[in-house]
């Protein structure tokens, strides 16, 4: 739009300036009372910034079968920042861990023949279900909801209701020794690896009945699922491989090689890298997937077992049953940077925050 002329920007002014003197004069005639007067309009409140939540550490947490004892590690310092045994209460075989919710950890205690679930920030034993001779691997749904425990000793299954933690159910394996548990993500299928039996079971949980095994190369131990769930990885401990079990086919689909009695695998977020723990080697074996190849042989400490991976996966931690110590791997650098003295006989590795 175009300017007014000038003239009638004079007229406009003026005009405006009228119309503000004449009400001007208004207000000074029929002043309000101040009872009535309209108050101020109050300026909004400016509200506080809210505090930014301080990210939680994460831990390692290490089970000492021979120490009856649970050392927490700090992955940012990798030191051992506490030492849980429950004020003593925990047996001296102890076996796999899992974390839950509020800092509560699930633990097999094989010596009592127990799951507990400790309460980290107490140190104490809030609730335990018996479970049988010789357990050792536990697995959760993943829906929260049910735990499961390898039985090894009974060639069976227990599946426990998490919230109320009571048996709901056993299973029979076809295979002997179920050693580790594992469930399909899509929450259908609990996988056991039989050390007894060279295979896997299938166990379908819509009928809690065990559908077959799968066979493997030798003494399956540790499992890691492919990010897309129909693949697992098992060490072979025998064989000193990990197979790779198609579970649409139901077959051994590959053999990776890797170090001498291979007993621990974890898997990279994008499934490409593979870690085995090597524990007659006392090696990490480092294996791209894709390829089959290589990468690297890392040496570590005596008798590495099961090895985990930070949430950012830059670091690894894998438990030295012989040398009480963990190991951690640099996974840019493909070294040890540190060994980390424990309790007596780590079973493994756990990381959560």
């Amino acid at each position: 739009m175009r300017p007014a002329p000038a003239g009638w920007q004079c007229i406009l002014a003026a005009t405006a300036l009228g119309a503000l003197l004449v009400l001007a004069g208004c207000r000074r005639d029929a002043e309000l009372p101040a009872s009535n007067a309209a108050p101020a309009a109050a300026l909004p409140a400016t509200k506080a910034a809210a505090p930014v939540p301080a990210t939680r550490p994460v831990f390692a947490y290490v089970p000492n079968q021979r120490s009856g004892t649970v050392s927490v590690i700090d992955t940012h310092t990798d030191t051992v920042v506490r030492t849980l045994s429950a004020q003593g209460q925990l047996g001296k075989r102890l076996q796999q861990v899992l974390p839950g919710p509020q800092g509560h950890l699930y633990l097999i205690d094989a010596e009592h023949h127990r799951l507990i679930e400790l309460d980290t920030d107490n140190d104490a034993v809030l609730r335990s279900v018996a479970i049988g001779e010789n357990a050792e691997g536990i697995a959760l749904s993943p829906d929260g909801k049910q735990f499961a425990v390898c039985v090894e000793g009974q060639n069976q299954v227990m599946l426990i209701d998490a919230a109320k933690f009571s048996v709901q159910q056993v299973i029979a394996t076809r295979g002997q020794a179920p050693e580790h548990c594992a469930y399909t993500p899509d929450g259908q299928w609990l996988l056991t690896s039989n050390e007894g039996s060279n295979d896997m079971d299938m166990i379908e949980l819509a009928t809690g009945r065990s559908r077959g095994v799968v066979a493997t190369s030798g003494h399956p131990r540790g499992m890691a699922f492919a990010p897309d769930g129909y693949s697992v990885y098992i060490a072979q401990e025998t064989a000193n491989v990990v197979d790779v079990i198609d579970l649409q086919t139901r077959r051994r689909r590959a053999s990776l090689p890797a170090g001498v009695r291979t007993a621990g695998v974890a898997l990279s977020a994008d499934g490409t890298r593979l870690y085995a723990s090597n524990g007659g080697a006392g090696t990490l074996s480092v294996i791209d997937t894709n390829t089959a190849r290589s990468l690297a042989e890392i040496a570590v400490g005596l008798r590495p077992w099961n090895p985990a991976l930070t949430p950012a996966g830059d670091k690894l931690y894998v438990a030295n049953g012989r040398s009480n110590t963990v190991s951690v791997i640099d996974t840019v650098a493909l070294r040890e940077i540190k060994q980390i003295p424990v309790g007596e006989l780590p079973w493994g590795v756990v990381i959560a925050r």
